[in-house]
């Protein structure tokens, strides 16, 4: 097939007369000297320049001059020479009288057999409306923001509150079974609270979890650990994000797991260990709270699950992830693992010990 003549500079002005005539964006027909050839009537509705009054004029002097920007002429000149394009420039038109607009402006020579008839399309966006609405949205969020963590913070003011009310009634009350109930309501209102606390200090988007639990362990270590040289509470994470909601979960399967160790590994001032780790290789992640306590009960002395159990159960399934209880010889680790592909864990094990 022939390679196609090049339109003669006649056809090729009434082609661009016509594209510019028939616009319903704003553009501008120009010459070699900036000088407007024709406008399109979205321009001068846009701008509020009469029709009339715009053809065979220089573009810097259009309305009342507003056009008239050195550095807009020179990128027009330049691409007018072919040594450039005028792409996405964005400009302040400044008008005697009104509001300022924000501009998108974008230029280019038209390819002509006649050299010596340079011709340049020029298009303008008015995006005044749309930065508008990006700044008010930016406010809005930044607002929600400051309100988010303002309520995290009274949250957890109110949560330590209720907590300090469990603690003294436990004190205060003569039967050992209603203080134990009291003591473990205590110790999940504080461990709430943590994570609120942890919430309030990071930012409302995504949470480096290394930091994160990290200080939910120091938390939990501070509130129920006398002695740190009988136990200890390690994390080793890498260095994984995920999202506030994520976090949240996975904070509360930490807090739940080691009260559990806590409460169980560790009888008669036993002294140990219990490590939290997370590693991840997105999507997937695994999850691990491992002691080197006593071990799982077995035979008759196998408790049944309790409140603490269900939860972990629960916020796992949320998740979309596995459970899975292996003997850490010595000890207990329990895994909460998940997978972008599933993976078929066994479920015969359950969580040991009644949290």
């Amino acid at each position: 097939m022939a390679p196609q003549a090049p339109l003669s500079p006649a056809v090729a002005m009434n082609l661009a007369l016509a594209v510019v005539a028939s616009s319903n964006a704003p553009l501008l027909l120009l010459d070699r000297s900036l000088t407007v050839i024709a406008a399109s009537g979205s321009f001068c509705r846009a701008f509020q320049i009469e029709v009339d009054n715009v053809a065979d004029r220089p573009l810097a002097s259009l309305g009342k001059g507003e056009w008239d920007v050195p550095q807009l002429t020179g990128l027009l000149n330049a691409t007018a020479s072919g040594f450039a394009e005028v792409k996405d420039y964005e400009m302040e038109l400044v008008r005697e009288g009104r509001a300022n607009r924000a501009l998108v402006l974008n230029a280019m020579k038209l390819d002509y057999a006649d050299d010596g008839n340079v011709r340049l399309i020029l298009t303008v966006a008015d995006v005044t409306d749309a930065r508008i609405a990006e700044r008010l949205k930016n406010d809005l969020l930044r607002d929600k923001e400051v309100l988010l963590q303002e309520l995290h913070h009274r949250v957890a003011n109110s949560l330590q509150i209720i907590a300090s009310v469990l603690l003294q009634s436990a004190r205060k009350v003569q039967s050992e079974e209603t203080r134990n109930h009291l003591f473990d309501a205590h110790q999940r209102v504080m461990s709430v609270a943590s994570l609120q606390r942890q919430l309030a200090a990071s930012q409302l988007g995504d949470v480096e979890l290394r930091p994160y639990l990290t200080a939910l362990c120091e938390s939990i270590g501070a509130s129920m650990i006398r002695d740190r040289n009988q136990l200890s509470l390690e994390v080793n994470a890498d260095d994984g994000i995920t999202t506030a909601d994520t976090s949240v979960s996975l904070g509360l399967i930490v807090t739940e797991l080691v009260i559990n160790a806590l409460k169980h590994a560790f009888p008669q001032d036993r002294i140990g260990k219990i490590l939290v780790a997370y590693q991840g290789h997105a999507p997937n992640w695994t999850l691990s709270v491992t002691d080197d306590g006593v071990g799982m009960p077995t035979g008759s002395d196998t408790a049944k699950p309790g409140l603490g159990t269900s939860i972990v159960q629960a916020l796992a399934k949320q998740l979309g992830a596995t459970i899975t209880v292996a003997a850490a010889n010595p000890g207990t680790k329990v895994s909460i693992m998940y997978a972008h592909v599933p993976v078929l864990v066994s479920q015969s094990a359950a969580l040991g010990g009644a949290v």
